[in-house]
């Protein structure tokens, strides 16, 4: 642990201390990620697009007292924090690390390479941790930025680091070698990620190799000429070699690939040696070859080499695999583009059995070698078609020759979806490859696009007004989360998300980590709380950095175990609390048992704690409302005296905020009520947010004696006229408003359900509306249904009525 002045010392700031002892435990660069405030600094960056500054009184709001900074400020505003002045606050970030590096002196790993460098961390980790005390890098922190933070982690307990390295242009690596200064190197492979910074793949691989030039020794592919030449060129040290090449340290004889496996041989030390790999593909296979490289210099025994080759993990990876229209699939990997990460999407679509398409934006400053290259890349893996996306794809094509079946170019993105139409893709699997500049996104929601009359508009206007009604019911100080669980109660998630962050809400509510991590890949980043987690979603919450509720011992023991492996530290959660509602959470009785566990974990940090009220909404409960809160107090109360540190506590909902106002603690969570729905006798002034619609499919006129629907339950005892409209169970519709029990809105008019509700169709009767054509609007609840007649036709409630209407209803967004 350092003090600020200490710190000060370290990075030649001038300082301005209010406290010159503050104890330094962590570094921060994210002004979402502050856990610990009191003993966190800040590193306000400036970057070309934004300068962190802007997120000075923010922090100090949440407690941040320790700011490193390269411009004068108003230090006078801020009266009891530490600021430390330098020139360039990276720099200054870079050379903490440096010093922090410095004061250990176990083996150090450093890993660079265009691809692979995650894989080979974490596979490493699998492979040795039973042996060492491992600190490594957290996910992919292998920038200027993520490598001194990595760095920052290492302590005493550790008696080995794994860090990455990654650079995207000359003179980056001096600084990342400086800072992780490895005593072992390890080489990934070099391929075309980041050329554009380099004048050669040669000058990339030596800038690389600068990371080793103080390493004891450095593992690399002995079949890569390129590599050979220039490690004798940059380095100077020991060199641990694998490949085919007979010379090669760890000699390969013979890779040999069978079902859902690959068994590999070598020749280490006069020694025939084998493993097996639960992968087939190459990428795979020589990501495998370093770590078993490095198992060997380690003198793993070989029992064990072989049992945890066989065991190795996949790594997730962000491909998606997505069901699309007539009955095609889309591998979505709309995110970059480079020869290296295509190869890894093709690999995914030859295991497709479907005819094989791949749409591909143009390369980002590549040259024409690399176009052609591609060319023999998909000519090789016999694709079927290409569609082409960009200028230099579209100047390319008079001389792309025979080596694909068929060709497709178009100018942009925009042209593509002009032109665009469903029939074009049948029964076959899609690849969507491209730089983020080209926007791909556009063309996933033609492929995977739903089509249906009947549509949910959302009035992104009335969501504004309900959040700022609730608003204004809290004190300053109060937080406010929102549940955008169901999908946002059916509306829409990432657009509600959206609009909520463009307003300031302080956090987000889902019920499962998939819908948090649609909402991260929507670019919302607000702190999201998920609610009902397990072992499946811990690699997602950790991807997307999404924050979990423990309500058990059993997900405490399981998401600890998890974070552990990741070498994560002070991960925020929320505790669960149940205070007699007696669905999930932790009850008054085990919350020392819940103590005992914390205070000696030092991988979760308690973010929030909360609990639920079961009926705030009904007056005759009230005694039971204040009941649970004097639980929740309680509990808190015993908590904060454990962990020494401050947590926001959260108990009411929208019937909370509005009725018990002394409920309001540190947040408030608002579910229904943003939706437009009041449950209290407040008079809140709600506005409407959601209305279903669809429309008319065809007007039928009955005589006396006729039948409606199945089972014949419609009887028509008089002429009578019917229209069949576009909505049915399918789409949310209840069965139960059958027969009379509900009605559609119609020229302003009700019109009755005649017959039983089909799935995908229901009749109503409009003999008495004038007027009515086929194609007509029908309005199934909105702001002259009410949604509450609906739910109480269907003898339910608001909440099924809305998280009911089926996802082939198209959502259609208006904003006054």
């Amino acid at each position: 642990m350092y003090t600020i002045n200490r710190i000060a010392s370290i990075v030649d700031a001038s300082s301005v201390l209010a406290n010159k002892e503050a104890a330094i435990e962590y570094l921060i660069t994210d002004s979402r990620k502050v856990t610990f405030a009191a003993s966190s600094l800040f590193f306000t960056l400036k970057t070309e697009h934004r300068n962190a500054l802007v997120f000075l009184d923010d922090l100090y709001q949440q407690g941040v007292r320790n700011f490193v900074v390269q411009e004068e400020i108003d230090f006078s505003k801020y009266k009891d924090a530490n600021f430390l002045v330098v020139k360039n606050s990276l720099k200054a970030l870079q050379k903490l690390a440096q010093f922090h590096r410095l004061q250990f002196h176990y083996p150090v790993m450093g890993i660079t390479g265009s691809n692979g460098k995650t894989i080979v961390k974490e596979w490493l980790n699998f492979l040795l941790s039973d042996s060492y005390k491992i600190v490594r890098s957290p996910r992919s922190y292998n920038s200027q930025i993520g490598v001194p933070l990595s760095i920052w982690q290492m302590n005493a307990e550790n008696d080995l680091g794994i860090f990455e390295a990654g650079i995207s242009e000359r003179n980056e690596m001096d600084a990342l070698r400086k800072i992780i200064q490895p005593t072992i190197g390890i080489l990934t492979n070099i391929g075309d990620a980041h050329d554009k910074g380099f004048e050669s793949r040669k000058q990339k691989l030596q800038e690389k190799l600068r990371l080793f030039q103080h390493s004891k020794i450095v593992f690399a592919n002995a079949d890569d000429e390129n590599i050979k030449a220039s490690i004798g060129e940059v380095l100077n040290t020991d060199i641990f070699s694998f490949g085919k090449n007979k010379n090669a340290t760890l000699h390969i004889t013979a890779v040999k690939k069978e079902q859902n496996k690959t068994v590999i041989e070598g020749v280490f030390e006069n020694n025939t040696l084998h493993i097996t790999i639960p992968f087939l593909d190459e990428a795979s296979v020589q990501n495998a070859l370093i770590c078993w490289a490095v198992a060997l210099y380690f003198k793993v025994s070989e029992s064990v080499i072989m049992e945890k080759m066989a065991q190795l993990p996949a790594i997730d990876m962000r491909l998606q695999v997505l069901p699309a229209i007539n009955g095609c699939t889309v591998i979505n990997d709309s995110y970059s583009l480079d020869i290296d990460s295509l190869s890894v999407g093709l690999d995914l679509l030859n295991q497709q059995l479907l005819s094989k398409t791949v749409i591909l934006s143009d390369v980002h400053e590549a040259e024409e070698r690399t176009y052609i290259q591609i060319l023999d890349i998909l000519h090789h893996k016999k694709i079927s078609r290409l569609i082409a996306i960009g200028k230099f794809w579209e100047s390319l094509k008079p001389f792309m020759g025979s080596k694909i079946p068929i060709i497709e170019t178009y100018n942009s993105t925009f042209d593509f979806v002009q032109q665009f139409h469903a029939g074009q893709f049948k029964n076959e699997s899609i690849l969507l490859k491209g730089a983020r500049l080209f926007r791909f996104e556009d063309i996933l929601n033609l492929l995977v696009e739903k089509v249906h009359q009947t549509r949910l508009e959302i009035n992104l206007s009335n969501i504004v007004h309900n959040f700022k009604t609730y608003k204004k019911r809290l004190q300053p100080s109060t937080k406010m989360m929102a549940m955008v669980k169901a999908f946002a109660y059916g509306s829409g998630s990432v657009e509600i998300a959206s609009i909520l962050q463009y307003h300031k809400i302080d956090y987000l509510a889902v019920a499962y980590a998939d819908e948090g991590v649609e909402l991260r890949n929507a670019g919302i980043n607000l702190p999201i709380m998920v609610m009902n987690i397990d072992e499946y979603g811990f690699e997602a919450m950790l991807q997307h950095n999404l924050e979990p509720e423990i309500y058990s011992f059993k997900i405490l023991k399981e998401f600890t175990v998890f974070v552990q492996k990741q070498a994560v530290a002070q991960y925020p959660v929320h505790l669960k609390l149940d205070t007699g509602m007696h669905r999930l959470g932790f009850e008054e009785g085990e919350i020392d048992r819940l103590m005992d566990e914390l205070k000696v974990n030092k991988s979760l940090v308690i973010k929030s704690v909360f609990s639920h009220l079961s009926s705030s909404e009904d007056a005759a409960d009230d005694n039971f409302t204040i009941l649970q809160a004097e639980i929740f107090r309680r509990c808190c109360d015993k908590i904060q005296n454990v962990v020494h540190y401050n947590f926001i506590r959260h108990l009411a909902n929208s019937a909370g905020i509005a009725r018990h106002p002394d409920l309001q603690f540190d947040m408030v969570r608002l579910g229904i009520g943003l939706y437009g729905v009041d449950t209290t006798d407040k008079g809140l002034a709600l506005k409407n947010v959601a209305t279903l619609k669809s429309t008319i499919a065809q007007i039928k006129h009955l005589q006396p004696n006729e039948t409606v629907g199945y089972n014949r339950m419609g009887k028509i005892s008089q002429p009578t006229t019917t229209a069949t409209i576009r909505i049915g169970y399918a789409d949310g519709y209840s069965r139960k408003l059958s027969n009379g029990v509900g009605f559609v809105l119609i020229n302003n008019h009700q019109a009755p359900v005649i017959g039983n509700v089909c799935m995908d169709m229901t009749m109503v009767d409009i003999t008495h509306i004038d007027n009515v054509n086929e194609g007509d609007e029908v309005e199934v609840f909105g702001v002259d249904l009410p949604v509450e007649n609906i739910a109480k036709w269907s003898d339910t409630n608001v909440y099924e009525i809305f998280t009911s209407v089926g996802q082939r209803v198209k959502r259609v967004y208006v904003e006054e």
